[in-house]
C-alpha cells in the first residue's frame, strides 16, 4: 500500500476492546500485555486528537443473561460465568487511562469483527472516513477481525504494530506460542491479506 501522508479528515482511529476486564490488574481476562501498549495507543490518541481526526472506541460486551454469548460461552469460562464483559458493569467499560472524549463513539459488539451486527460502518461513513487505524487487543482475534471486516467493506486499514498486543497460548495440538509469536503471526497475516502495518512512530511521521 502507498506510504503517502494521512489524510486526517477521512481516516479514524479505532481502539478496539481495551476494557477494564482485559487491561486490569487481576481481571478476569487479564492480559498483561495489554498494558505494555498504553504508551503508545496515548501517543497515537493524542496525535489524533491534536489534528480532530475522528476517535471511535469499541467494547466486546454481553448481555446479562448472556442470550448473545453464542459460542463465546464454551470459548471463555469467566464469560459464561458472568463474570467478565457483561454490559453496564465495570469491567466492561475502557479502561480509564483510555478514557473516550465527550462525543467519541463506543461501539458496543459481541464477536471479535467490530463491524459485525453493529453501527460502526454507518458511523464512519456519517463520518466521511475510508481509512481506519487500528490499536488494541487482541492482535490475532478482533484486531485482525475487525481488519478483515474493513477490508470486505471497502475501507482501508492501518494496524500500528506497537499499539496492538497479543496473549501466551497453550499447546492445544499444534505447538504453544509465546505472545510475541502470536502477535507476530497476525500481524504478518493482516499485511499480507487486507492491511498496512506501521509503528506508532511512522504513524506519526505521515501525519500533517
Amino acid at each position: 500500500m502507498s506510504r503517502s501522508s494521512i489524510d486526517v479528515g477521512r481516516t479514524a482511529v479505532l481502539v478496539i476492546d481495551m476494557q477494564n476486564d482485559f487491561v486490569a490488574e487481576g481481571a478476569p481476562l487479564e492480559f498483561p500485555e495489554g498494558r505494555r501498549v498504553l504508551p503508545a495507543i496515548r501517543k497515537t490518541l493524542d496525535a489524533a486528537r491534536a489534528r480532530d481526526m475522528a476517535v471511535v472506541y469499541t467494547a466486546h460486551v454481553h448481555r446479562p443473561g448472556g442470550a448473545d454469548m453464542g459460542i463465546h460461552r464454551d470459548l471463555y469460562p469467566p464469560v459464561a460465568a458472568g463474570k467478565a464483559l457483561v454490559d453496564g458493569e465495570r469491567g466492561a467499560r475502557i479502561y480509564p487511562e483510555l478514557a473516550p472524549r465527550p462525543g467519541e463513539p463506543v461501539i458496543k459488539k459481541h464477536r471479535y469483527n467490530s463491524f459485525y451486527a453493529t453501527d460502526l460502518e454507518i458511523v464512519l461513513r456519517g463520518l466521511g472516513v475510508e481509512t481506519v487505524v487500528l490499536t488494541g487487543m487482541t492482535t490475532e482475534c478482533c484486531v485482525l477481525g475487525t481488519a478483515r471486516g474493513a477490508l470486505e467493506r471497502g475501507f482501508r486499514s492501518l494496524v500500528i504494530s506497537d499499539a496492538c498486543a497479543s496473549c501466551d497460548y497453550p499447546d492445544l495440538g499444534f505447538g504453544a506460542m509465546s505472545a510475541d509469536e502470536m502477535h507476530r503471526a497476525a500481524l504478518r497475516v493482516m499485511a499480507l491479506t487486507s492491511s498496512e502495518l506501521l509503528g506508532v512512530d511512522e504513524f506519526l511521521s505521515r501525519l500533517p
